[in-house]
């Protein structure tokens, strides 16, 4: 029997794995980031890893084998871009204390991050899609729609000497005093790279040659593409495929350093940030409380795979319900607006692609 292994997000919400070997130590470790440590408390989630499910009676399938149900049991049958599992989820409990049973061989744990999330809801803390960081000690919060630029700004100021607190989710006190982040790897693409060489020269050699190799081949399927004929057309499917995997991994306190990765900070200054059809990169104050109210369904399209899957939750049992998860846009609303209202607040408008080094010289004075 293979020891517990505890997460622990900032004693927000604390996670346990149990019968986990290390590719499904590994796996988590991607979807969570590097917060392992000892819990002190009971955790909020459990994750247990079988060989084999024990239901009891047969599978009822909803969808093209996307989730399944018997008399007692919900299995979500679909993981991370549609690869298989078997994951019995308690769909009611999510946002309490609740476990979570896989059998081995998956891609990911299926909507982990979202009831991660729903769990730090649940006990106060607000996640929010965002990046932070310090500069020139001032807590700043990055955020909008997702691929709205919230990682180049978080770039940007890197680049320059801030201090890393977090990209992607960022978990802020209820009354916004505080703000944690998780020193996750940063998704970087080839186009972000041209704008940061010192970030490139920091990068592995077999990371730099992946990349020009994945450049030479985006290039020659574009001239193909060029042509006529079944070439053409082939390439024309390819191209696609080859830039979707031109991006790395950046892990914080190896690129940056562990004295400029900060595990918390007070926010002062809130960014909202967005793509628009000028060329120009403009920066005007802006309302927090508009910011907070934008960013409610903003955090609710982040939870959409979880939604749906609760709808065919509801389908299989009709009477049972997730009084969290029905009341979580409210509750956001009402932590957004506390949290976020009282920050001086901009908005950032770019064009897409951006320029980092000019997405710097439009917010620098801002902060």
């Amino acid at each position: 029997m293979s020891a517990p292994v505890d997460y622990d997000l900032h004693g927000i919400v604390g996670v346990r794995l149990l019968g986990a070997g290390p590719a499904e130590e590994r796996l988590v470790t991607r979807q969570l980031g590097p917060i392992r440590a000892a819990l002190e408390r009971e955790p909020d989630v459990v994750i247990r890893f079988v060989d084999r499910l024990d239901l009891a009676g047969p599978l009822r399938l909803l969808g093209v084998d996307d989730v399944g149900f018997t008399a007692d049991a919900f299995l979500v049958l679909r993981g991370k871009q549609k690869s298989r599992a078997r994951v019995r989820v308690p769909v009611e409990r999510i946002g309490g204390r609740c476990e979570i049973v896989c059998e081995r061989g998956l891609a990911a744990v299926p909507h982990l991050v979202a009831i991660v999330n729903l769990t730090a809801l649940a006990k106060g803390a607000l996640p929010l899609h965002a990046s932070a960081f310090l500069w020139n000690g001032t807590g700043v919060l990055a955020t909008g729609w997702a691929k709205g630029g919230k990682t180049e700004a978080l770039l940007a100021f890197l680049t320059e000497g801030a201090s890393y607190v977090g990209d992607e989710w960022v978990y802020l006190l209820g009354d916004g005093s505080r703000m944690f982040g998780i020193p996750e790897p940063i998704r970087v693409w080839d186009w972000q790279l041209r704008d940061v060489p010192w970030l490139v020269e920091r990068l592995p050699r077999a990371q730099r040659a992946r990349l020009a190799g994945l450049r030479v081949a985006a290039d020659a399927a574009g001239r193909i593409a060029a042509g006529s004929g079944r070439p053409a057309a082939l390439a024309r499917r390819l191209r696609p495929l080859i830039d979707h995997q031109r991006w790395i991994q950046i892990p914080p306190r190896e690129v940056f350093g562990a004295d400029r990765c900060v595990r918390e900070a007070s926010p002062r200054k809130l960014f909202f940030v967005a793509s628009h059809e000028s060329d120009d990169v403009v920066v005007r104050a802006v309302d927090a409380k508009q910011v907070a109210q934008r960013m409610v369904f903003s955090l609710g399209e982040e939870r959409a795979d979880l939604l749906s899957c609760y709808r065919k939750f509801r389908f299989a049992f009709p009477e049972a319900t997730n009084p969290v998860l029905e009341g979580c846009e409210a509750r956001e609303r009402e932590m957004l607006t506390r949290a976020l209202g009282a920050l001086e607040a901009y908005e950032v408008l770019h064009p897409y692609p951006v320029s980092i080094p000019a997405l710097y010289e439009a917010m620098k004075g801002w902060v």
